[in-house]
């Protein structure tokens, strides 16, 4: 397994993470409605908005998963918040970097991953990502692509307000 890479301005992203005050805040309908309409719409099992603290993944939004956080080093998400563009697996068992991630071997089986950073507005540092997951591989369409950018957009605008 790849452990999720560090930036360069850690420092600086964790302040951002800090400063919108969201670790460990009550779940929100307004994040929520969101990962709904992503399982919904994209035929998924899971779907969050994930905040990547120091060392670990906090959930803010998840469907379909009973965790709230999880370790940042495997996470999938720790990987996602660096990418430029939308960051796709579409099958972990075939990726070098995720095939034998603990997530991948046991519970929940992710076979599927796309995740999209969101930026702290103030500081365009990235904060999280939103997020969708399966148990089983996928490929997206350029419809659903188009449908989790505009779903990521609304979650990092409501992380700004």
């Amino acid at each position: 397994m790849q452990n999720a890479p560090i930036p360069n301005d850690e420092n600086k992203r964790i302040e951002a993470v800090h400063r919108l005050a969201l670790l460990d805040t009550e779940p929100e309908e307004r994040f929520d409605v969101l990962t709904r309409e992503a399982a919904e719409k994209l035929k998924v099992s899971m779907s969050m908005v994930s905040i990547l603290d120091s060392d670990r993944e906090w959930y803010k939004s998840c469907v379909g998963f009973n965790k709230k956080e999880g370790g940042r080093a495997e996470s999938f998400c720790g990987h996602a918040l660096l990418a430029t563009n939308i960051f796709i697996v579409e099958d972990t068992l075939k990726d070098s970097r995720f095939a034998d991630n603990p997530t991948v071997i046991g519970e929940p089986f992710i076979r599927f991953y796309a995740g999209i950073a969101l930026f702290d507005h103030k500081t365009r540092q990235p904060i999280g990502v939103f997020c969708v997951k399966d148990t089983k591989p996928k490929k997206l369409s350029v419809k659903e692509i188009g449908i989790m950018i505009d779903l990521a957009n609304k979650a990092e605008k409501e992380l700004n307000k």
